[in-house]
């Protein structure tokens, strides 16, 4: 396949995305302007960062005068679990993906991304994941530009709907696997009860957000690569765009 073809598939499959980080950044671009920040200092803090919990989080610090170590060490845990992501991501991709193509992808892994990528059958064309990141970047950068400028004319009920969208992406991404595979549903379940006693045990739940989901992540992952294996031959596929 030609790289634009690869482009144009990520496209087609990150306009969901697109949407749904639309309508969350927004509700990110009102917090923003509330916080004091002017459209350049959001839409910047958009573009650099894409990550919704980090940013959000991020905001709260700033609006509290938090030092910079403080911020740093906090987006720190929060972001931690796309290292995981991405160490996921690296074994997707063929293993010739010269270094440049794997340094510009890791800007554009975030949960989302990830979820879809790792679903796509066969080896990762970096310009598949370009096409991915493109318009998803598109979406939340514009939707905190839209949410600085003009957020404050919507009401707060329709501010509070919207941040739910990104939760409605979450099962749109894991709702078509589980449905193939009775694995991958039974991992799904065990995940979300999982997440949940973490949520409400005592001394469980005091373990911060960010590490929570580290913890979770590599057990669940862990174990399903132990007892449900997946063979080589089943990655399929060739990539034929590498440079």
């Amino acid at each position: 396949m030609k790289r634009h073809v690869y482009f144009a598939a990520g496209v087609g499959a990150g306009i969901p995305i697109f949407l749904g980080y639309l309508a969350v950044s927004f509700t990110f671009g009102i917090m923003a302007k509330n916080c004091g920040l002017s459209v350049f200092q959001a839409v910047l803090l958009s573009a650099s960062n894409l990550t919704s919990a980090g940013q959000f989080s991020g905001l709260t610090l700033i609006t509290a005068g938090a030092p910079l170590a403080e911020m740093a060490a906090t987006q720190f845990v929060i972001n931690l679990r796309y290292c995981l992501m991405s160490c996921s991501l690296s074994q997707k991709i063929d293993e010739k993906t010269p270094f440049f193509h794997r340094f510009f992808m890791a800007y554009g892994v975030t949960d989302e991304i990830f979820g879809v990528s790792v679903s796509r059958e066969g080896r990762l064309s970096p310009f598949y994941f370009y096409g991915l990141v493109a318009v998803s970047a598109l979406g939340w950068v514009g939707g905190t530009f839209l949410g600085v400028v003009s957020g404050g004319l919507l009401p707060a009920r329709v501010v509070s709907a919207l941040s739910i969208a990104l939760y409605g992406m979450f099962i749109a991404i894991i709702i078509p696997p589980a449905r193939d595979s009775k694995v991958v549903a039974g991992i799904v379940v065990i995940s979300m009860l999982l997440s949940l006693l973490f949520a409400a045990a005592p001394a469980l739940k005091e373990i911060s957000s960010g590490f929570r989901i580290i913890i979770l992540t590599v057990v669940i992952s862990g174990a399903a690569a132990v007892f449900f294996p997946i063979a080589d031959d089943e990655s399929g596929g060739q990539q034929e765009e590498l440079s």
